[in-house]
């Protein structure tokens, strides 16, 4: 079997942060370099909204953000490398390094069976566009669901309601670090001077950093604070009527029974 051929994908976790590939790493390199997020996109053959999403992605599952980005549309936008940043670039390369020598000696040796193979296909992947890694501030324990509150920036809170049996499984307790997702469909939004009155528990605060039309909907990106940003998909319609344009203030809003956790 020498025309075996094994390439093992990387996805670095640490106890602060969430998973992050290779595609990723790629881009903050690549923006590191250019110093800009179009220049990036051209290098890697991307569009400039996914080099963007990808860049948000990061910050909203580390600590403090790896690349300090600002939208410059057409024109770019200038980017800095945080020393979180190296450090993840640093510590990314270096282990897919070692894994790389593995690959190739596995290959080299060849595999046992099939069943070998389905080491190298374990993987979660999930359609909720806001993944934010949060630490658990509050639990409230109650017969059938649990409140908890995690601190998802300096500024901003989330609130979600689990079952008792999900939390017992999941090991919710205070201190304990969790990745909170939302859909970016389940969130609405309203203007910093027009909050209305609503049920939602979520109320969280920033300012737009980048409105995307389409033939129905538009996608708003909000700046939370601490380097995350949070994203909503509503109609046009909706959004020309808040009306809500980059630089604007506004409030996302989002039911505590809408935000699905997970564990390491």
């Amino acid at each position: 079997m020498t025309d075996n051929k094994i390439e093992a994908l990387l996805a670095l976790k640490g106890n602060q942060g969430g998973p992050i590939g290779r595609d990723r790493i790629a881009m903050l390199e690549a923006v590191a370099a250019h110093g800009s997020i179009t220049q990036a996109a051209k290098e890697l053959g991307f569009s400039y909204k996914a080099v963007w999403d990808g860049i948000n992605a990061i910050n909203n599952l580390l600590p403090r953000p790896a690349l300090l980005a600002k939208a410059g549309g057409r024109g770019g936008g200038g980017a800095e490398l945080t020393e979180e940043g190296h450090h993840l670039i640093a510590a990314f390369r270096r282990l897919e390094d070692k894994l790389s020598r593995i690959s190739r000696t596995l290959a080299e040796e060849g595999l046992d069976n099939q069943t070998d193979l389905l080491f190298w296909s374990v993987a979660m992947k999930t359609s909720a566009r806001n993944a934010f890694r949060c630490q658990v501030i509050e639990v409230r324990w109650a017969p059938v669901n649990v409140e908890v509150t995690l601190q998802v920036s300096e500024k901003n809170e989330i609130v979600a309601v689990i079952t008792k049996d999900s939390a017992q499984d999941l090991g919710i307790v205070v201190g304990r670090h969790a990745v909170a997702l939302v859909k970016s469909s389940f969130v609405m939004l309203a203007r910093g001077d027009s909050l209305p009155r609503l049920s939602a528990r979520n109320k969280i605060w920033g300012t737009v950093v980048e409105r995307v039309d389409g033939g129905v909907n538009s996608e708003i990106v909000l700046d939370i604070g601490s380097g995350k940003t949070l994203t909503a998909v509503i109609t046009k319609d909706s959004a020309d009527e808040l009306p809500l344009a980059k630089g604007d203030q506004a409030c996302a809003l989002f039911k505590a029974s809408h935000v699905i956790l997970a564990v390491d």
